[in-house]
């Protein structure tokens, strides 16, 4: 995978990019990069450090400056349920109907031999 557009560090193996943490070394097809969802997933950051022929200064370094760039999002906030309405609630009354404006009384014939009609300026 080619590196993303946006270049925010480049060390000797890693850079930190639009798409998160990516290899320099284009040859590994982005086996190695690590997305900005996945930056504060530890089991896979030790994963990504343990492989072999890895700088690990330099992964630290990219790891560092991309969780300062993109930080933890926060837990979503969960709603507390709305109470129960009241028992002596009166319900909405209803809309009245709504009178049709336009009636086409065109069904089953043609429209070639419906009459025309023209607006007048």
């Amino acid at each position: 995978m080619a590196l993303h557009h946006d270049i925010f560090w480049v060390g000797r193996q890693w850079a930190v990019t639009g798409a998160g943490i990516q290899a320099v070394d284009q040859r590994l097809r982005g086996v190695l990069d690590i997305e900005i969802a996945r930056l504060w997933d530890d089991g896979l950051v030790q994963s990504r450090r343990a492989k072999p022929g890895v700088n690990t200064e330099d992964f630290d370094r990219a790891l560092t400056t991309a969780r300062t760039r993109f930080p933890r999002e926060p837990a979503p906030v969960v709603a507390e349920p709305l109470p129960a309405p009241p028992v002596a609630m009166e319900p909405l009354p209803a809309p009245p109907p709504v009178p049709s404006a336009f009636v086409l009384r065109a069904e089953g014939r043609l429209a070639r031999f419906l009459p025309q009609w023209r607006v007048r300026r």
